[in-house]
């Protein structure tokens, strides 16, 4: 949780069940305990609120894909597919030439 572990913890509880009593740490565990579960649910209800206000906005949204498709067609146009093209030729020669070199040494 927060780097909490079980010796601490119980250095805790004692220090806890010294200084507050056992007559009133049962119910402050239980006041405590309600308290974690309200603010549980209020943040539930925060995170879901803005989920809601949000959705619409990320429905209008173009995936990464999408974007970067149209950015290609706008700017670059058909250079693109040529450039990927030479590329493909380039890449079956160089396989080739490093083949050919001569030994290497170390």
């Amino acid at each position: 949780m927060f780097g909490i572990g079980l010796p601490e913890l119980l250095i805790i509880a004692a220090l806890a069940l010294i200084l507050i009593g056992p007559k009133k740490l049962p119910d402050l565990a239980k006041s405590l305990g309600k308290t974690l579960g309200e603010l549980r649910k209020a943040t539930d209800d925060v995170k879901e609120t803005i989920l809601e206000e949000i959705k619409p906005v990320t429905d209008e949204m173009p995936n990464k894909w999408e974007l970067e498709e149209a950015i290609k067609k706008k700017f670059m146009g058909g250079e693109e597919e040529e450039k990927e093209k030479k590329k493909g030729k380039g890449k079956e020669k160089g396989k080739g030439s490093k083949a050919k070199k001569g030994p290497q040494t170390t």
